[in-house]
């Protein structure tokens, strides 16, 4: 017979799973549904199969780590299991009431780790190193993005720059016993490939999503062996999809609308930049900060862009100077000599403020340290002082 507790764990799990679903979609969609590549429903359907797909592969090996190297195993009994569940879900439940994508690593760790320092068995090891790739990673991202935004945003955007067509890119033709998708008349071939490329790099990102942060719904309830690996999978999986086609619809709009304007070329810049990192820290075993290496890397990619035309003194003081440095040449005001580098004229770029709002962006920053602290301080004051978890 299944006990009371195990039933309350497993639905606590899924409540976080629900949120998980909230938070990722908008980092690895946002870009696409904001260059208006797919619809938000669309953007979760995508989400829901490729974060699966992640998760039951290669997803296994973090749920290990999360359940077992970070903190001794025997610290994992029901009832600590379920506390830290609820801890990770609360957080993840704030965030996404601000419509702030917050990072369910940085959450998921924080409220085991809260545990370990409660019960005495954290693993500094292995926090340490898990906390140095969160600080180096977005950085990463972010330097990456700016240096391709100034530089190179410009000859890339000539590559797979596209004016969107009206109506929709694919349309039905019924004409045939079983109706078939066939390619708007009006829809070209540059745009349709643009557009099946941002698509595809998002599912990269949710499949990379899911080798990361099945671990965070889940690991506490494998660990203490109240649940099977295999279904524990699927179940959270599931409760992912239901938060993709309701609360993420937030933080789509956040991470595809209110925190930058993103082209085409920029959605794709930030997912292969965003989606390459994941990876690699998912292939060294680290949990990955996937929100924050994505925000990082559109603010990086808006502020390279913003200061094109400027010269890295005028960028940070502000101050305008009679000469515009534009690549290797500098030109007065009358002059027409074109840009070298980029070749991407200053009147075609948009100021910082056009490119990424600050005030989102300071609000998505606060939060994204905010929720893991939540979940961090809850976890530790819950188990070091109620004595209900016997540790």
């Amino acid at each position: 017979m299944v006990s009371v507790l195990l039933l309350v764990g497993v639905v606590v799990s899924l409540f976080v799973g629900y949120n998980i679903g909230g938070a990722t979609t908008g980092p690895a969609f946002g870009p696409a549904v904001g260059a208006d590549a797919i619809s938000k429903t669309t953007a979760a359907g995508l989400m829901t199969v490729f974060f699966f797909v992640g998760a039951w592969t290669i997803g296994r090996r973090v749920v290990e780590t999360l359940g077992g190297d970070l903190v001794a195993a025997s610290v994992f009994t029901l009832s600590t299991s379920i506390g830290v569940l609820f801890f990770i879900g609360l957080a993840l439940f704030v965030g996404n009431l601000f419509g702030v994508p917050a990072s369910t690593s940085m959450t998921a760790v924080g409220s085991i780790a809260g545990l370990g320092l409660a019960a005495g068995e954290l693993d500094w090891t292995v926090m340490g190193e898990i906390a140095i790739w969160w600080i180096i990673a977005p950085f990463i991202g972010f330097w990456v993005s700016l240096v391709i935004g100034r530089y190179f945003y410009a000859r890339l955007n000539r590559m797979v720059r596209m004016e969107r067509s009206e109506g929709p890119l694919v349309r039905l033709d019924r004409s045939g016993a079983i109706p078939r998708p066939v390619v708007s008349e009006t829809t070209s071939r540059r745009e349709l490939w643009g557009v099946i490329t941002v698509i595809v790099i998002g599912c990269l990102m949710a499949f990379s999503s899911g080798t990361s942060n099945i671990a965070n719904a889940i690991a506490p309830l494998v660990g203490s062996d109240a649940v099977e690996m295999n279904p524990a999978i699927v179940g959270g999986c599931l409760a992912v999809g239901v938060g993709t086609f309701t609360i993420a619809r937030r933080t789509l709009e956040t991470m595809g609308n209110d925190l930058t304007e993103l082209p085409l070329t920029a959605a794709i810049v930030v997912a292969v930049v965003s989606a390459s990192l994941v990876i690699f820290l998912s292939a060294i075993g680290i949990p990955a900060s996937f929100v924050v290496i994505a925000t990082m890397s559109i603010i990086g990619l808006g502020w390279g862009r913003a200061t094109r035309p400027l010269t890295v003194s005028e960028a940070v003081t502000g101050e305008e100077s009679p000469r515009v440095s534009v690549g290797a040449l500098t030109v007065d005001d009358e002059g027409e000599t074109p840009p070298s580098i980029g070749e991407e004229d200053p009147e075609d770029i948009p100021s910082a403020s056009d490119l990424f709002d600050p005030a989102t962006t300071a609000r998505v920053v606060m939060m994204q340290n905010v929720v893991p602290a939540i979940a961090t301080t809850g976890a530790y004051l819950t188990f070091r002082f109620v004595p209900l978890f016997g540790l």
